[in-house]
């Protein structure tokens, strides 16, 4: 793990504006220069008003987690500073209001004070704090002012006067530091050389999956608000119609995935997106779709339950309601990307597998990897390769048969105009040209046909390489995980390493049909195996045994927030311990006085008269 990464958190009320935007623009402006960048946030579930957090992980090499400890706290009130200052490192920087704040008194933090308030009126700029202080940390970590401008300019270029206003706040800020606290301030952020040529891109998961989605082809989208989801339908309801594509807001959940159904039908590549809550409602429509053969890809970007539990914290908790959510058996794949960056290569995955097979896709996204900023290599356009789905061909001579029976399992389709290609995507159980039909033979043609398509679907895991393999082969300690959590198990793992101990790791990016082989290949040469989840259940552990027979230890955290890499590290070591040999008991001292071993003879007992 780099021993060079800086971690600042960003704490404040919403109501007073601007706490998000601080350490986004900072996030950019260091990423602009070339430093590679990591956040993370937390919101309050409420439309106006509530505490606020966001956390930057910056570094001149790449990082896969949120950092364990601050480095520096940039608290905008006192509760963030009552919060948030036990998480600060020995030594480390507290960066508060000093209009609204009182550093501690005691400890072994540095204290600086802004005074926001008196510097925002001196520029006639009140609601100018936020970017007050993005000027004081530019120059706190001596991040060059020029890239900080551009970086402005690109956010609020819009409105000449309000980029004006921000331009004079970013100065102010820059400038009180320089004039009051720079000679003293411990941090130079530097990138590593060559690092600006690159080409990087700073993005969250939901903008990585929307752009993944256009190159996918995706040209309908229906959708319906939810938090954490919305970003994605406010990306594309802006970029669609650009590439000839068509954004819908439903009334409904339920809806949207008609709409999508309904595209798909009409021979477009068509998604929705959703949280648990929304993914509960489509179940319906989900078998709908299984039962019809229609492609569609469901983004289900999950936040913490059940019901409208916590809006704005993490889980991943839908694994079990993705996977055996529908009535009856309705086949049907589920993926799971890893990070920002495999967002959009595994949306493009998503497109092919539910074209090719007809099936509905769903894609587990979470709170905390659709916010995320990161930063990323410019997406690799020649890996985009477009699975086109099967149609028949009315030239052919054959009798079009909607639902024939393939050794594949996968039936040509129609589109709507080909003449001779008329059929109904009907919901009951049908016979080849899709007449409703519920003969014992249809029945036990359809559901095996149906399954066949899937099973067939897991030959793509090593074609596509839906899964990632880290760490040593050779090690008695396996991590088996899914989705987001792979940033601190990687960095655990890479302490781990540091340490003497050896641990190899698996995460699947298909989840259903489980990749039997691939895991069961895994566990075989492991002594111990950790599952990782941001879950109460341990849903995929419980998968794992029940389809493996394997007791697994279950790591979870359900309480709304990601994995620390200590937290991750804290199990691998434990259970290292574990496997330990247990020490050869010291031999008795018996066998070196084996006079003292000796037994005394029990006394004689009196005879009974």
């Amino acid at each position: 793990m780099p021993s060079n990464t800086l971690t600042v958190r960003v704490g404040g009320d919403s109501a007073a504006g601007g706490i998000i935007t601080t350490g986004e623009v900072f996030a950019r402006i260091a990423a602009f220069a070339g430093l590679e960048v990591y956040t993370t946030r937390t919101i309050p579930a409420e439309i106006k008003g509530g505490h606020v957090m966001f956390q930057v992980r910056i570094a001149p090499t790449e990082v896969w987690s949120q950092g364990d400890e601050l480095d520096m706290l940039v608290a905008f009130d006192q509760q963030s500073i009552e919060r948030y200052l036990a998480l600060v490192r020995p030594g480390g920087i507290l960066v508060y209001n000093s209009n609204d704040g009182n550093p501690p008194t005691t400890g072994d933090i540095v204290p600086y004070g802004l005074p926001l308030n008196d510097l925002a009126k001196s520029i006639n700029f009140q609601r100018g704090r936020n970017i007050i202080t993005i000027g004081a940390l530019v120059k706190l970590f001596d991040l060059p002012c020029e890239g900080a401008t551009v970086v402005i300019e690109r956010q609020f270029g819009r409105k000449k006067e309000l980029l004006e206003q921000n331009l004079l706040a970013l100065r102010t800020g820059y400038d009180y530091v320089e004039q009051n606290i720079s000679a003293t301030a411990p941090y130079q952020l530097k990138p590593r050389q060559g690092a600006q040529k690159e080409e990087r891109l700073v993005l969250s998961g939901n903008q990585s999956l929307s752009m993944g989605a256009i190159a996918a082809g995706c040209r309908f989208f229906a959708g319906y608000p939810i938090t954490p989801a919305s970003d994605i339908m406010e990306f594309l309801a802006a970029e669609l119609p650009r590439v000839g594509g068509t954004m819908i807001q439903a009334e409904d959940e339920i809806a949207a995935l008609a709409m999508v159904l309904g595209a798909s039908y009409g021979g477009l590549r068509a998604m929705t997106a959703t949280s648990g809550p929304g993914l509960a409602l489509m179940q319906e429509l989900i078998g709908h779709a299984a039962m019809t053969e229609l492609p569609a890809v469901i983004v289900d970007v999950q936040r913490a339950g059940p019901s409208t539990g916590m809006p704005t914290k993490v889980t991943q908790g839908d694994l079990r309601m993705s996977v055996f959510g529908t009535n009856d058996d309705a086949p049907h794949i589920v993926l799971a990307p890893v990070s920002v960056e495999d967002n959009f290569y595994q949306i493009i995955h998503a497109f092919n597998l539910a074209e090719k097979y007809q099936v509905p896709v769903i894609f587990l996204s979470d709170q905390d990897m659709s916010v995320r900023m990161q930063t990323v290599p410019a997406f690799d356009l020649t890996r985009v390769k477009l699975e086109p789905r099967l149609l028949w061909d009315p030239e052919s001579g054959e009798k079009f048969a909607r639902y024939k029976d393939t050794p594949s399992g996968v039936s040509p389709m129609s589109l709507p105009g080909m003449k001779g290609g008329q059929y109904v995507a009907e919901g009951l159980e049908h016979n080849a040209e899709g007449e409703p039909n519920y003969d014992l033979h249809w029945r036990t043609t359809n559901m095996e046909k149906r399954a066949r398509k899937v099973r067939l679907a897991q030959q793509e895991i090593e074609s596509l390489q839906l899964y990632e393999r880290l760490g040593d082969d050779r090690a008695d300690i396996g991590i088996l995980g899914w989705g987001s959590t792979i940033g601190q198990v990687m960095e655990a793992v890479e302490r781990a390493h540091a340490d003497g101990i050896k641990v190899a790791v698996l995460y699947p990016k298909m989840l259903y049909p489980l990749p039997r082989a691939l895991i069961e290949e895994f566990i075989a040469k492991r002594k111990a195996i950790i599952v990782p989840e941001l879950n109460y259940a341990g849903q995929l552990a419980r998968m794992i045994q029940a389809e493996f027979w394997r007791e697994v230890i279950s790591l979870r955290k359900f309480h709304g927030t990601p994995f620390k890499t200590r937290e991750v590290y804290a199990e691998i070591k434990r259970v290292n311990e574990l496997l330990k040999p247990a020490p050869k008991r010291a031999a008795k001292k018996a066998t070196a006085k084996k006079v003292t071993a000796r037994k005394k003879p029990a006394p004689k007992r009196k005879a009974r008269r």
